[in-house]
């Protein structure tokens, strides 16, 4: 046995080629199957190259969108976006008065600009009355009406506004707000997308209808604690319906003196909604009157913020830098003081 194992053994001694037990076919096969063994393993690496890329488009788009500032809407592929019934969606705005009329007909000309797929839903005052055929007073509310819904494609829907009383003279802007929680009643639509129209549009958000099916997405209010949660209602991505609806319209009954939507979706959502990043979908105008830190909208100190490149990320900007007045407030009380003067 020992003799058998000691031959074995003796087999593997180095010796020249020509001396070798082994025959020059079995080098051939090993160098074969060498070979063999080298494609194989760059097959293996292509394909999970290949994978990689074909499985991380998402990544792809972040360093496109990184270099090219190109935060617009038209990221969806055209065959996704074509392939989308978009009657099915809607963006919403509310007027209870006639400056926020005048501010949902200039965001609704934005998004007609730049071309959003969605419909478009205007929930106005039913003492705007406005006729199919353009009979009605010549008013300057029904003129606005008109040119929403012939210029701009916007479906106008009357309804009754929604206010409650404040003893706070400064709660008065929130006054008639819950009228936006109307938006949850929609239930024409499939999902609904609530603006605030103290804002301006500077890029389409028609992606945002496609998000995973949830009754409520929406932004956190970055300004302000962030242990609080609060969320920020000027966006509201809404899956309209009657169980949601009257779960909002027994927050209103219930609702305290000093208590209005912001507090009520807060109050219901906190823990349930999906969080929207507020860059590039919400950003305060007082940003741009900020000289401290930038931290809280930027996500960390170490992120410069830079107001060029931020404008250009942005896609809604809201009107608010407290305590100035706002944009339309302000456009008032302007001409108010040029009429005196003159």
């Amino acid at each position: 046995m020992f003799a058998v194992l000691s031959q074995y053994t003796n087999s593997f001694k180095y010796t020249p080629l020509g001396q070798s037990r082994l025959q020059p076919h079995t080098f051939r096969f090993l160098n074969s199957k060498r070979r063999a063994v080298l494609a194989t393993g760059v097959l293996l690496v292509l394909f999970v190259l290949a994978s990689f890329y074909w499985a991380t488009p998402g990544i792809r788009r972040r360093r496109q969108i990184a270099g090219s500032q190109d935060w617009s809407a038209a990221s969806l592929p055209e065959r996704v976006s074509d392939a989308v019934d978009w009657s099915h969606f809607a963006y919403v705005q509310y007027a209870t008065n006639k400056p926020y009329l005048c501010n949902s007909i200039m965001l609704f000309e934005a998004l007609h600009r730049l071309g959003s797929r969605a419909d478009r839903l205007l929930l106005y005052p039913s003492k705007f009355a406005v006729s199919p055929d353009g009979t009605d007073p010549q008013s300057w509310e029904s003129g606005l009406l008109r040119k929403a819904r012939d210029e701009y494609n916007v479906k106008l829907k009357p309804i009754e506004v929604v206010a409650r009383g404040s003893n706070d003279p400064n709660q008065a802007t929130w006054a008639e707000s819950y009228t936006k929680l109307l938006a949850f009643n929609q239930t024409q639509y499939a999902r609904v997308l609530h603006l605030d129209s103290d804002a301006t549009v500077l890029q389409t958000m028609d992606e945002l209808f496609l998000l995973p099916p949830v009754p409520l997405a929406i932004p956190r209010a970055y300004w302000l604690n962030a242990s609080d949660r609060v969320m920020s209602s000027q966006l509201l991505l809404i899956q309209p319906s009657d169980f949601e609806y009257a779960r909002i319209s027994k927050a209103i009954d219930a609702a305290g003196p000093n208590e209005y939507d912001m507090d009520i979706i807060t109050n219901l959502y906190r823990d349930n909604a999906l969080i929207l990043p507020h860059r590039p979908y919400n950003m305060l105008t007082g940003e741009y009157r900020n000289v401290g830190s930038h931290k809280a909208y930027m996500g960390s100190e170490e992120e410069p913020f830079d107001p060029e490149t931020a404008l250009k990320e942005v896609k809604y900007i809201h009107f608010s830098d407290w305590p100035m007045p706002k944009v339309q407030v302000f456009s008032l009380l302007l001409r108010t003081m040029l009429l005196t003067c003159c």
